[in-house]
């Protein structure tokens, strides 16, 4: 394979010595989510993404997490712009924190910047937000580095990579993508650009490597669609769908299909809702005449002609989907005949949620569709060949596998190495590894500082690390845990809730906190069905939300809450 063909003996010696490209991934390189790199050249600083991911189960009471942004924060006069590739969370989610500590400019696709739009607003920091429009083969100037945006596929309208070139040579961040040859918007990736870099010479390649242990190619969103028909047109109850409320091009399919089959649709959730309008009003999403209902409607609508397109696919305790599978939604149930399609992958970590969810539906009698076997999910990343394909045509000197964790990074290493680059121009990389780039070298010269902010959305508390926000609790307003016994075979709970107390409040009126805690927990038991008694993770999470807002609105104080479940 030929590497770096054109660049010549004159321009290398015309170069300094110590100039360099530096690459530092703040997120993104080593797990899943949290995605943010920063590139710096020059004296500018350009950070491409800003996103979030969510919690893990055993962070407790933490709602997302966020990069650390000391890095930028020490370099804060050299930040010049934060250009977002897509509108997943994974990718603007960290959006609002960054803007709270830096004033610069966000630059994006018009429907990323619609969901990032929206994000901001929650925060309250839209009206100081440096909004702007970017698209395909659009370009920028950032100090001494020209931006191109180039179109690529991904589960998500709108999604870009991004080439940046220096004096020192090309860098390609591909971004999330994989080929689809049949993309529902027809806006396939952009090949002819992708290819006219590699003839000018990349100098690495920084590319998506989430799907680099799945071999062949991923098949295209337009595949969904057979499937999704299928169900449609046998089901003789209604149908539940959850996907990703950002997956407009999924949602355009349910829209279309609910119109083919006579049915109407009734969204559920409140980003699904946010998200529809923000599509519909870009026009990236057309609403078929006379297919969506509201809650009213839908009551006079017979189950056959029902669609309910709901969040909660990876089986958040207190969303839609998951009130749906325990019989506790206020407006609508699940019966036997029903359908219900889990259209979204699941996100690593969510399994075992996704799994009790799955159970408690079927225990309703609806039969449930999932990706694991009928085909109504497809992923936005590619596969192996894909991975290749995109080495191939970019030809670069260096490469550095991004996105995932160590072992797709790993995988991704292999399969450059297989399309015949040199190992010893592979760079396998962590977040926070200081990476320099050359002409003739591609090397980690540091760490930046990195690390996690756990965030709890109510405002209680945003801190580093899980330690620290323990250690806080417990030296400033303690730890409150319920002690709960159940049965697992009956759902009954076996004795009274135990109320245990530490480092939170004074003896003086103790005593009767605690039996008004002991109260709150009796009440939740009492109000759950004993399907939710007998599945711990929705019966942990009911009873820490009841007695976080007993003991906010009781006693002003926010003890860290630990429901204990013993199942005998």
């Amino acid at each position: 394979m030929l590497y770096w063909a054109n660049i010549g003996v004159e321009w290398l010696q015309g170069l300094s010595t110590d100039d360099t490209i530096e690459v530092v991934p703040l997120g993104g390189l080593g797990e899943f989510g949290m995605n943010i790199m920063a590139i710096r050249y020059r004296g500018s600083i350009v950070v491409v993404d800003v996103g979030m991911m969510f919690p893990r189960d055993d962070l407790l009471g933490v709602d997302l997490v966020v990069p650390e942004f000391t890095y930028l924060l020490e370099h804060r006069q050299e930040v010049k712009a934060v250009v977002l590739t897509h509108g997943h969370e994974d990718h603007i989610g960290a959006l609002p924190y960054l803007l709270r500590e830096l004033s610069i400019p966000i630059y994006g696709t018009p429907l990323t910047l619609g969901f990032a739009r929206g994000r901001l607003a929650e925060h309250g920091l839209l009206q100081k937000a440096q909004l702007n429009r970017i698209g395909s083969r659009q370009t920028l100037e950032v100090g001494s580095m020209h931006l191109e945006f180039l179109s690529v596929t991904h589960s998500i309208a709108d999604s870009l990579g991004i080439a940046i070139t220096t004096p020192l040579g090309t860098i390609i961040h591909t971004g999330d993508f994989k080929f689809d040859q049949t993309p529902p918007d027809q806006k396939p990736t952009d090949y002819a650009r992708f290819t006219h870099f590699a003839e000018q010479g990349v100098l690495a390649l920084f590319s998506d490597s989430t799907n680099s242990e799945r071999p062949g190619y991923t098949p295209s969103e337009s595949n969904v669609r057979k499937h999704l028909d299928q169900i449609f047109h046998t089901s003789k109850g209604k149908i539940i769908v959850t996907c990703f409320a950002s997956s407009i091009h999924r949602i355009q399919i349910v829209l279309e299909l609910a119109r083919e089959s006579g049915r109407r649709v009734v969204t559920v959730g409140r980003s699904m809702k946010d998200n529809i309008g923000i599509a519909r009003e870009l026009g990236y999403l057309t609403l078929p005449e006379g297919v969506l209902a509201d809650a009213r409607e839908a009551s006079r609508t017979p189950n056959d002609k029902l669609v309910l397109l709901c969040t909660g696919s990876q089986g958040e305790p207190l969303a839609a989907l998951t009130k749906l599978a325990l019989g506790k939604h206020k407006e609508f149930t699940v019966a036997e005949g029903d359908a219900v399609i889990i259209s979204a992958r699941s996100i690593p970590g969510n399994e075992r949620r996704i799994s009790h969810l799955i159970n408690h539906f079927c225990y309703r009698g609806a039969a449930v569709y999932d990706e694991s076997r009928w085909g109504v999910h497809v992923s936005g990343h590619g596969s192996q060949e894909e991975l290749k394909l995109m080495i191939n045509l970019t030809r670069p000197r260096f490469f550095v596998p991004v996105h995932g964790e160590f072992r797709q990074l790993f995988h991704h290493a292999v399969l450059a190495h297989e399309t015949g680059i040199p190992r010893e121009r592979i760079l396998l990389a962590e977040t926070g590894d200081i990476i320099a780039l050359t002409p003739e070298k591609a090397e980690i010269r540091g760490k930046a500082p990195v690390g996690r902010r756990l965030i709890d959305e109510g405002g209680l508390a945003e801190l580093d690390e899980l330690v620290v926000r323990d250690r806080q609790h417990l030296s400033e307003e303690g730890v409150l845990m319920a002690v709960v016994a159940i049965n697992k075979s009956t759902g009954r709970v076996e004795g009274l809730p135990e109320i245990v107390s530490r480092g939170h409040m004074q003896e003086d009126g103790g005593a009767k906190i605690l039996a008004e805690a002991r109260e709150v927990v009796l009440k939740t038991l009492r109000e759950c069905s004993n399907e939710e008694r007998s599945d711990s993770l929705v019966l942990t999470e009911l009873i820490r939300t009841d007695l976080k807002r007993f003991m906010r609105k009781r006693t002003a104080t926010h003890p860290m809450i630990v429901p204990v479940i013993l199942e005998i």
